[in-house]
């Protein structure tokens, strides 16, 4: 930066003559006011002559410190907003050198408004690290550190503890329907959040969604199974399903199929040949296996030695009948 140094030569006054006496150089007031009018409009450029006797070069000097301090100042100040607002650099703050007094008091404002802002953003910081951990208890305090938060710096709090406890709240209940249908088998549980929105809600709708659907399934396929435990043969699952469940439907509604083909075969032989007298009859169940086929074996031998000894015992009494001995 060019620096512009006042004239000490007096406008209007005379050259000096040889061999006369030569007057000692001095400041004017007007180049006083043209300094302290260039210190006002923040050009740091000018300054006076210090190397005249007297309080006119005490004057200069004393001017020339004021605005190398106020440069020296400016630059820290550039320095600080560089390292803190573009780098990131919290720690940093503007050095004290040989600031004195309501100098220093200035000094001290700056780097105490630095901290207020860099310890919000901190405890906000902290907040949303515990977060990120899965920590949901941690809240930037309202009251702060040393005095209750006001303005811009209470609202952000607010949000950030909002967003905190509305997480919380929606982890309590997504905790509390997994426990109650998963764990405990109380099914119907639905997870309720007041006062959410945007995401949030379409969380908890798709946690709903799927602890009904769970329900509805569940229960749809215990009404069947209880009725086939009562004897029922007639119901069957219809809920809507996909996937595993559906495959589990289909299994369902199969057994309960080949239970009532079963029964309905079973019970017709038995009538046949235990009520209508219609021997040789045979149960036939298609599809079955294991249990169901030995059990269909079992009837279909029980008919077939049933209808052998009594065609037996028929064919004797007819002998006899007839004189046959």
């Amino acid at each position: 930066m060019s620096v512009k140094t006042a004239s000490s030569t007096r406008k209007g006054s005379s050259p000096k003559r040889k061999g006369s006496s030569q007057e000692n150089p001095s400041l004017s007031g007007r180049q006083i006011l043209a300094a302290m009018r260039a210190l006002k409009r923040g050009d740091f450029s000018y300054r006076l002559p210090d190397d005249l006797d007297g309080i006119d070069g005490q004057i200069g000097t004393a001017f020339n410190d004021v605005v190398d301090l106020v440069t020296g100042l400016g630059e820290e100040l550039a320095t600080l907003r560089q390292t803190v607002g573009r780098e990131g650099r919290t720690g940093r703050r503007l050095r004290s050198g040989a600031l004195r007094r309501g100098w220093a008091q200035y000094q001290v404002s700056i780097n105490e408004l630095v901290t207020d802002l860099t310890s919000h953003t901190d405890e906000i910081a902290r907040v949303v690290a515990a977060v990120g951990r899965g920590d949901l208890a941690q809240l930037v305090p309202i009251e702060g550190a040393d005095e209750p938060l006001r303005g811009n710096f209470l609202q952000h709090a607010r949000a950030v503890n909002g967003v905190v406890e509305r997480l919380g709240r929606f982890s309590s209940e997504v905790t509390r329907v997994a426990r109650e249908v998963g764990v405990e088998g109380k099914l119907g549980a639905n997870a309720v959040v007041p006062g959410v929105s945007g995401t949030w809600k379409e969380l908890t709708d798709s946690v709903n969604l799927m602890a009904s659907n769970l329900t509805g399934q569940v229960r749809e396929i215990a009404r069947v199974t209880t009725a086939v435990a009562q004897g029922d043969l007639t119901k069957t699952v219809g809920i809507e399903a996909h996937g595993e469940i559906l495959e589990l439907k289909n299994t369902i509604n199969t057994m309960v199929e080949q239970l009532s083909s079963f029964a309905d075969e079973v019970t017709r032989v038995a009538r046949e040949v235990g009520t209508e007298g219609r021997l040789g009859g045979q149960a036939d169940v298609k599809g079955v296996s294991g249990v169901w086929k030995d059990l269909t074996d079992n009837v279909n031998f029980m008919a077939r030695n049933l209808t052998d000894q009594v065609r037996n015992i028929a064919k004797v009494s007819i002998a006899i009948a007839n004189g046959d001995l």
